[in-house]
């Protein structure tokens, strides 16, 4: 049984599933942070399950790209369950989430999760057997220089994820061979994050503790600051 975290976007949600199937999740929406609901929300999902924490074989979160203080809320809280449970870590990348929805077309996918300040965080993707592969690194841009990659590939594309539809008028103008994807499944959700990690799970494919961290495409907004005032000092 699998408990998955994922925090990195304003969509926070955890999941409870095994090989079998999605046994429970929950999602909190709002305009406001919501990360602090993380734990309250696990133990209510192992109530509603009627499942004592005992019950859970291992732990798995987001991490991100994505919303700095979300990333490090899921990671952190995923990283001291799997060490009070004495139960083994998996962490996986949010734009991989959102990208394995879309598995099943035969169109090139790029994956993205707005990234504020007028970026996106990206990376694009193959339709494979089973899944997706990914076939370029994280990469953080301006909607601007992702719509200009986009009309430079010579393919259909599918674009998905938060970040296409808070830019989708600039992306829309790489061309007819691309569209943007419904909000259907814009965020990465804890469900996916479940069904991705039960396989890593069983093949004893886990994570140290220790090298489980949100993955950082970018510096923070307090260290461009820092940044700012150190070169006019």
């Amino acid at each position: 049984m699998i408990l998955g975290i994922e925090t990195s976007t304003p969509q926070t949600t955890v999941a409870l599933g095994n090989e079998h199937g999605i046994v429970g999740s929950a999602l909190i929406s709002t305009s406001r942070a919501n990360h602090e609901m993380v734990v309250p929300t696990v133990r209510q999902l192992l109530r509603w399950a009627e499942l004592d924490p005992a019950a859970l074989t291992g732990v798995a979160v987001g991490l991100g790209p994505g919303l700095f203080t979300g990333m490090r809320v899921g990671v952190a809280t995923a990283k001291s369950l799997a060490q009070v449970l004495g139960v083994p870590l998996v962490g996986m990348a949010s734009l991989d989430l959102v990208a394995v929805s879309y598995r099943y077309g035969r169109r090139l996918i790029c994956s993205t999760v707005d990234a504020r300040r007028k970026e996106i965080f990206h990376a694009f993707y193959r339709p494979v057997p089973g899944g997706v592969s990914r076939e370029t690194p994280f990469q953080a841009a301006s909607a601007d220089a992702l719509a200009a990659e986009l009309e430079a590939r010579a393919e259909d594309v599918l674009v998905v994820g938060n970040g296409a539809l808070v830019y989708r008028r600039t992306l829309e103008r790489a061309g007819n061979h691309v569209e943007i994807a419904s909000a259907a499944h814009a965020f990465p959700a804890a469900t996916a994050l479940v069904e991705l990690a039960i396989p890593r799970f069983e093949r004893e494919e886990f994570d140290r503790v220790y090298d489980v961290q949100p993955l950082y495409i970018r510096k923070s907004d307090a260290e461009i600051a820092w940044d700012k005032r150190r070169g006019g000092a």
